[in-house]
C-alpha cells in the first residue's frame, strides 16, 4: 500500500499513535481542571491506560505485512512494531515504578511528569517507523524537546536547572549536526526518501564520495549524541545525575534505544553496499568507523565508571559502555555468515531494558530511604531488606553479564555475531571492558553485603515498585534461563528484506 495522501481508513494503521495523542490531550486537560487536593497519581494510571491501548494496537500488526504510507514516508513493519513494543512496555514500567513513589516536593506537578513522558515515547515510536529524513527529524526532536522538559522538572534543585540546560544547548547542537548530515543526502540524491537515497548513492557513489563520507560522519555525531557513546557522552554524567529518577531511567533505555535502532535503519538503508570494496570501499570505512566507536563507548564508559560513587553517575557511564555493546550488531554488518545480527540487537537491548529499570527501581527507594544518590546508601541493605537485595544482586549481575542472566546471553551472541565476521579485536574488548565493569558493578553488591548502616531508615516499598523490581528479575533469569525463545521468536517475525528494506516508490 502506497499512497502520496493519508486517507481516513490509514488513520487505523496509525492507531498505536493516535492512542499515545488522543491520551495526552486527555491528560493535559483533566491536570488543568482536577482539584489540586486530588492525587495526581490518577494521571499516571490513566497514562498506563492509554500505553496499553497502544501496545494492544501494536501487538495487532505484528506479523502483518509492511504498510507505507505517504509514499513510503512512514512505515509500519515489524522492525518498528518490535521496538515499539519495547519503548512503550519500557515506558509503562517506568511510570508504573514511579506511582506512589515521586516525591511532591522534588516534583511539584507530578501529572506533568506523567503525561510528557507520553510524546516522548511517541517521538520513539515516529522514529523507528520513518523511512523519510522529514519524519526522521520531526520524530527525533519531539522525544528531544520533551526530554529537556522533562529533565528540568525537578524546579526547586539548581541541579536538575542546570543538567536541562546542558542538555538543551548540546542537544541543539546533535540536532543540528543530523539535519546538516541530512542536507548533504538530500543534495546529492535530490530526495528525502530513504529508498531513494541509497538506490542513487550506490550509483552515483564515484562522483560524491567525499560528501558521503561527510554526510555519514555528522548524522553519526549527532546519533552518538543521542546513544551517549564516547567521545560525545561528556552530557550524560550531569544530566543523568540532575534528572528525577524516572526520567533518568527513560533516557537510558528509552531514548538510547530510540536512537540506536534509528542508525541500525539509517545505516542499512542508506550506506549499506555504497562503494566498490575493492577501489573505493565507502561502505566498508563506513563499518570500521561504527567499530571503533563501539570499541571507545566501552573502553571510557567502564574505565571512567571506576571512579564514581554517585550511582546515577555510575550508571550513566555503565549506559556509555552498553551503548558501546549496542553498536557491535550494527558494526557486524549483514551478510551470508551473519544475517541475525537484528536479533542479537533486539535479545541484548531488552536484557538491557529489564535491568537497568529494574536496577532504578531498586534505587529509588534505596536513596528515599537514605535521603542521597551515593553508593554509600545501599550500605547494609542486605540487612535491611534482603529481597530487595537479592533482586539488585540480579541486575549487578546481568549488567556484568553474568552466566544465567539475560545480559550474559544478550553479549554472548553480540560477541559471537562479531567473531563470525572476524572481528576478533572487537570481541576481545568487550570480554575485556565485561571484566573491568564487575570491579566497579560488584562495589554495589560490598556495600549491600558487608557494610552496615546503622542511622540509614527503613526502606519503604510501594506496590508498583515492588512488582517493577520482581517482575524485572523474573523476566531477566528467564532470559538466562531459555536464550533461544526470544531470539527464535524475533527471527520468525522479522525478516530482513520484507521489515528493513524499503522498496517501491
Amino acid at each position: 500500500m502506497d499512497q502520496l495522501r493519508l486517507q481516513a481508513s490509514d488513520l487505523l494503521y496509525l492507531a498505536p499513535e493516535l492512542s499515545l495523542v488522543i491520551c495526552a490531550i486527555v491528560l493535559t486537560l483533566l491536570d488543568l481542571i482536577m482539584p489540586k487536593q486530588v492525587s495526581r497519581t490518577i494521571l499516571g494510571w490513566l497514562t498506563l491506560v492509554g500505553i496499553a491501548a497502544s501496545i494492544i494496537f501494536v501487538v495487532f500488526r505484528l506479523g502483518d505485512d509492511p504498510i507505507s504510507l505517504l509514499n513510503n514516508s512512514y512505515r509500519i513493519d515489524d522492525f518498528a512494531n518490535l521496538f515499539k513494543l519495547l519503548f512503550l512496555s519500557g515506558t509503562g514500567l517506568i511510570i508504573f515504578m514511579s506511582l506512589g513513589s515521586v516525591d511532591s516536593n522534588e516534583i511539584p506537578h507530578k501529572g506533568e511528569l506523567y503525561y510528557l513522558l507520553l510524546p516522548a515515547v511517541l517521538g520513539a515510536m515516529i522514529m523507528v517507523s520513518s523511512g523519510d529524513l522529514i519524519t526522521i527529524f520531526v520524530g527525533l526532536e519531539l522525544l528531544s524537546i520533551t526530554s529537556y522538559i522533562l529533565v528540568g522538572m525537578r524546579k526547586k534543585n539548581q541541579q536538575s536547572s542546570e543538567a536541562a540546560f546542558k542538555y538543551i544547548v548540546l542537544g541543539s547542537v546533535a540536532s543540528a549536526l543530523i539535519l546538516y548530515g541530512m542536507s548533504f543526502i538530500y543534495g546529492m540524491t535530490g530526495s528525502t526518501n530513504l529508498a531513494e537515497i541509497g538506490r542513487v548513492l550506490s550509483e552515483n557513489y564515484e562522483a560524491y564520495q567525499a560528501m558521503i563520507y561527510l554526510s555519514f560522519f555528522l548524522i553519526l555525531g549527532g546519533l552518538g549524541f543521542k546513544v551517549a557513546a564516547a567521545p560525545f557522552h561528556q552530557w550524560a554524567p550531569d544530566v543523568y545525575q540532575g534528572a528525577p529518577i524516572p526520567v533518568t531511567a527513560f533516557l537510558a533505555a528509552v531514548s538510547k534505544g530510540a536512537a540506536v535502532a534509528l542508525l541500525f535503519r539509517i545505516v542499512y538503508l542508506i550506506y549499506y553496499g555504497v562503494g566498490n570494496p575493492n577501489s573505493m570501499p565507502i561502505s566498508d570505512d563506513i563499518f570500521l568507523v561504527l567499530a571503533v566507536l563501539s570499541a571507545t563507548a566501552m573502553i571510557v564508559g567502564n574505565l571512567v565508571a571506576l571512579r564514581q560513587r554517585n550511582i546515577k553517575r555510575l550508571l550513566a557511564y555503565s549506559g556509555i559502555a552498553n551503548a558501546g555493546y549496542l553498536l557491535v550488531p550494527i558494526a557486524a554488518q549483514l551478510s551470508t555468515f551473519h544475517l541475525n545480527n537484528f536479533s542479537e540487537l533486539y535479545y541484548f537491548m531488552v536484557a538491557y531494558f529489564l535491568m537497568n529499570i529494574g536496577a532504578f527501581a531498586v534505587f529509588t527507594a534505596v536513596s528515599k530511604a537514605s535521603g542521597h544518590e551515593e553508593m554509600s546508601g545501599f550500605a547494609g541493605l542486605y540487612y535491611r531488606a534482603p529481597w530487595t537485595a537479592v533482586a539488585m544482586v540480579i541486575f549487578i549481575l546481568s549488567l556484568g553479564g553474568f552466566p544465567i542472566t539475560g545480559g550474559f546471553f544478550g553479549k554472548l551472541f553480540i560477541m559471537i555475531g562479531a567473531l563470525n565476521m572476524d572481528l576478533i579485536w572487537l570481541a576481545i574488548i568487550m570480554i575485556l571492558t565485561s571484566v573491568i565493569s564487575w570491579y566497579y558493578y560488584f562495589g554495589i553488591i560490598k556495600q549491600m553485603f558487608m557494610r552496615s548502616a546503622n542511622t540509614a531508615k527503613d526502606l519503604v516499598l510501594t506496590v508498583p515498585l515492588t512488582i517493577t523490581i520482581w517482575l524485572c528479575v523474573v523476566l531477566t533469569v528467564l532470559m538466562g534461563l531459555f536464550p533461544q525463545w526470544l531470539i527464535r521468536e524475533v527471527n520468525d517475525v522479522f525478516s530482513v528484506l520484507v521489515d528493513l528494506v524499503i522498496t517501491g516508490m
